[in-house]
């Protein structure tokens, strides 16, 4: 068994190769592979008096131990014989009585803070910030409402399509920070365009603390240099019954399998067949794809990118795509990307055409239901025939009474879920939100001759020392502009561009963001996406694109959440060129600086031909007529897209009132200043020094009782601050909570070893002589981390205490009066009456107590799951009968999961982590 993670069961050992062991763990569906020289595993051996049970439910006192010639175990007990390999694999060998028996005992005080450590343990696994809390961001109820919806899902597959700037990034790192540490994704992959890799591993690691490894050909190779271990897959396969995870893959075969978490280009995956095989056999829980708009898709035609993510797809039960640009009005585009969700469902793009059109009347019963008004039950009927919950809900709705508002939002909510896309595509827009800069346009018209650069350092001395962020289409206009403004202005030039290194990039883009560094940043077109510039307010563009989504793409580098002022846009032109045309065409005819243009792939794709025309021949006659041409199509497809598909996407976007729970459980997490006690104090347990900075502020450093826990703390210490507002604005300290890796692992290190496990004190009353046991049971439940049974059911203290003559004295105050002593357990524990006789009964009687004290949290927790997961499954399984998304299989895996979950929970254990012996006198 792991001491360190005693909860994992049994564990048969499947290889040992050089200086690495490996198991299997069958309860829990894992494996494990430790240093044979630091492993803190512990060979099970059972002895006479223990009780043993067998996987098929034989249990036998064990009388007699007998071992074979290759040192494997057989108990004997009665009739019974039960093989070590036979063994019931969640079982627990815990060693406290071994040590108290042994004299072995820590300080009785000890024995309390392990106590509260169990508590703070159990609260936490139950919190409902789980996983939340933990990210250095504004609690922005928008992005928290996705995240909340895609967290209740069973293994979400969604489009996040956020309007560029409103945090998608951000709602699809929540989504997987949630989803990693409660062990229902510990395998991710995420796919990025190339240039935006490194971005996507600083951001990963300094707001959510989550390491990715950075995988390119060149590790790939070095990884597979390495060695592969031989026929550790065919045993693992074996063991696991030919099921585990798809089918196992020796490790370290498969490059993919050396990291858990992993952060690769889009383009890395692609070009090479045989490393998206490798990909697609890695077992990942999770695929996260960013910039989803560039997977190209036609009914004749699929794109490499597009082909290499549908493989993975396929394979990884849950996928989150980004994108902030879905075609609109392009059926094609937006097909394409809902297939790769679920190509069972969006089979055909005629259908999913055909569908659309009934989006119209449904968003109208809809919107009329938001705004307080009530459809007629002729709008209603398509709705309400073969749902029995939405005509109990419309009942409700239709007789109004005091909780009207309440139930009117349940049935919107049902309502949104009817349509087609509604439950894999959501979409906030800057229309639904508020507190965004207005964008102000500053069109330079320069006569002929006139310089563009003298323009530019003379637009520099005016704004003083404001940042400036150039962006041009080419590498080579970047550099041209860098070497002639410098010709004439000394100004700080950063430049941003796809020949520099990755590394590079990033020095740049830090150089320009430092309040000291860079006054103007030089992009080409690779700036356009993915980068955040909101601390600047003034853009220029020194070319325009034809296609008005990447203009956007352009803006939304400064227009986004977080900036504070509005934001100036600067496009020279010359007079009379073909510049000056499209200048005035997204001006005037689109007015797609001042605002996001709706549908820009439908009126690029009608409009662009035609302005291909005047950008050719500037003095064709006919562009004003054009102009009125292009803002008529323009407000037209506003209007279309309003009312319908787009119109259902904005109000099919999770309410803010979703996250409401969700917020108030992390920030109550954030103010709980007994947490913050907790902490500091298990981080001085465990060996560092902690001094104070300023409220709430604390600089954790190296002590001479330092631990292995702390092996990677920096020599200089480490700056932590409990405070989310500080930490917003303060990138040398580090925000430390619950969900920190620095926390987690000081708590599971505490837990996992055996500081409090047993301890003896001497309690001086007068009283005469007696012994007291009080004990510490956990009652815990092994089972695969993707049911997150511990939902329902974190490990749960269970606290009891007797006397030498097995009376019940739990809740007691027996030692406030007189404090307990410090005392050597030997004298006691050696006399063979106590060993005999007193010791064994007072364990049987704290036992007994502590089984009658678990139906309580194990009926609690069945009631919780039924609620959770019964709800969802009696939800899905109406929902079924009115959105054609909703398969069989769906309303199926959620009914066996309840099934799983309420066997699992039957099979519940108490295990004894700590005691502590009492010698009274």
């Amino acid at each position: 068994m792991s001491r360190s993670e005693p909860g994992l069961g049994l564990g048969i050992v499947v290889e040992v190769e050089g200086r690495q062991v490996a198991l299997v763990f069958p309860a829990v569906e894992e494996e494990r592979r430790f240093a044979l020289e630091t492993a803190p595993l512990v060979r099970v051996r059972f002895k006479v008096g223990d009780e043993v049970e067998s996987a098929d439910g034989r249990k036998l006192t064990v009388e007699r131990v007998e071992e074979d010639g290759e040192g494997l175990l057989s108990y004997f007990g009665g009739d019974e014989e039960v093989a070590e390999a036979e063994l019931l694999d969640t079982l627990s060998f815990t060693s406290p009585e071994d040590r108290l028996l042994a004299g072995i005992c820590d300080d009785h005080r000890v024995f309390d803070f392990r106590l509260r450590a169990l508590e703070w343990n159990t609260r936490l696994k139950a919190s409902g910030a789980r996983g939340f809390a933990g990210a250095r961001i504004d609690l922005i109820p928008h992005q928290f409402a996705i995240v909340a919806e895609a967290a209740s899902r069973l293994t979400p597959r969604l489009l996040l399509a956020d309007e560029v700037g409103l945090g998608k990034t951000i709602e699809a790192c929540l989504i997987l920070h949630h989803l990693h540490l409660t062990g229902r994704a510990e395998r991710v992959l995420i796919l990025v365009p190339e240039p935006l890799v490194h971005q996507w591993f600083v951001e990963l690691y300094r707001r959510f603390n989550l390491l990715f490894a950075l995988f390119d050909e060149g590790r790939a190779q070095a990884i597979e240099g390495s060695g592969a271990s031989a026929g550790e897959a065919d045993v693992f396969e074996e063991l696991m019954g030919g099921e585990f995870g798809g089918g196992a893959v020796a490790p370290r075969s498969n490059p993919f399998l050396d990291s858990q978490l992993i952060l690769a280009s889009v383009e890395f995956l692609t070009e090479s067949p045989e490393r998206a095989k490798q990909a697609r056999e890695a077992g990942f829980d999770l695929l996260v794809v960013d910039e989803a708009h560039h997977l190209d898709w036609q009914p004749e035609a699929v794109s490499p990118e597009y082909e290499m993510v549908e493989g993975l797809a396929k394979v990884v039960p849950s996928v989150l795509l980004l994108t902030a640009t879905p075609q609109q009005l392009g059926p094609e585009g937006h097909f394409a990307r809902l297939r790769l969700l679920d190509p069972a469902r969006y089979e055909s793009l005629e259908e999913f055409a055909a569908e659309a059109e009934s989006y119209g009347p449904l968003a109208e019963v809809v919107e009329e239901l938001k705004d307080g008004g009530l459809p007629s039950e002729v709008k209603m009927r398509p709705w309400l025939e073969g749902s029995e919950r939405m005509r109990e809900l419309w009942a409700v709705v239709s007789e109004g009474g005091h909780d009207r508002d309440g139930h009117a939002t349940e049935l919107v909510g049902e309502l949104v879920d009817s349509f087609g896309t509604g439950r894999v595509l959501f979409r906030n827009t800057r229309d639904q939100l508020e507190g965004f800069p207005k964008r102000k346009l500053a069109l330079k018209c320069l006569e002929k001759g006139e310089s563009a650069y003298e323009w530019l350092a003379e637009l520099l001395r005016g704004l003083g020392d404001e940042k400036v962020l150039l962006i041009t289409h080419t590498l080579e206009a970047a550099l041209k502009i860098q070497e002639k403004l410098l010709e004439i202005l000394r100004v700080e030039t950063a430049v941003f561009h796809e020949e520099l290194s990755l590394m590079e990039r990033d020095r740049q883009a830090a150089w320009f963001a430092d309040p000291e560094g860079a006054r103007i940043l030089l992009c080409s077109e690779i700036g356009s996406e993915g980068r955040n510039f909101q601390f600047a307010h003034h853009l220029v563009l020194f070319d325009l694109p034809q296609n008005p989504e990447i203009l956007e793409q352009r803006i939304g580098r400064l227009d986004r959440i977080g900036q504070e002022e509005d934001i100036t846009i600067h496009v020279p032109y010359v007079k009379g060129s073909p510049y000056e045309i499209l200048a005035r065409w997204l001006a005037e005819g689109l007015e797609a600086f001042e605002k996001p243009l709706k549908g820009a792939a439908a009126l690029a794709a009608e409009l662009v031909p035609e302005l291909k025309e005047f950008l050719a021949e500037p003095e064709k006659a006919g562009f004003e007529e054009f102009l009125r041409k292009s803002h008529e199509r323009k407000e037209r497809v506003a209007e279309e897209l309003a009312s319908g598909h787009d119109r259902l996407l904005v109000l099919g976007a999770p309410p803010a009132e979703k996250a409401d729970h969700l917020l108030e459980a992390i920030e109550e997490a954030d103010g709980d200043r007994q947490f913050e006690s907790f902490a500091l104090r298990l981080v001085d347990h465990l060996g560092l020094d902690v001094d104070d900075l300023a409220e709430r502020n604390y600089h954790l450093k190296r002590g001479q009782r330092l631990s292995e826990t702390f092996a990677d703390l920096p020599e200089e210490g480490l700056a932590v601050t409990f405070d989310r507002e500080e930490a917003s604005f303060r990138e040398d300290l580090t925000f430390l909570t619950a969900d920190h890796p620095t926390f987690r692992t000081a708590l599971e290190q505490m837990l996992a070893g055996d500081a409090g496990s047993a301890t003896f004190a001497h309690h001086k009353t007068g009283q005469g002589k007696g012994v007291y046991l009080e004990c510490g049971f956990i009652l815990e439940c092994p089972a695969p981390a993707r049911l997150q049974v511990e939902r329902f059911l974190p490990p749960t203290l269970i606290r009891v205490m007797v006397d030498h003559g097995g009376r019940d004295l739990t809740g007691e105050s027996l030692f406030e009066e007189v404090p307990l002593k410090r005392a050597d357990a030997h004298k006691l524990v050696t006399q063979e009456g106590f060993r005999v006789k007193i010791w064994p009964e007072m364990m049987k009687a704290a036992k007994k107590l502590a089984e009658g004290r678990k139906g309580e949290p194990l009926k609690a927790a069945l009631a919780a799951a039924e609620e959770m997961v019964g709800g969802e499954w009696e939800r899905l399984k109406d929902l079924a009968t009115r959105n054609a998304q909703i398969s069989e299989d769906e309303v199926g895996a959620m009914k066996t999961q309840l099934e799983e979950i309420r066997e699992v929970l039957g099979e519940s254990r108490l295990r004894l982590d700590c005691l502590r012996l009492v010698w009274r006198s």
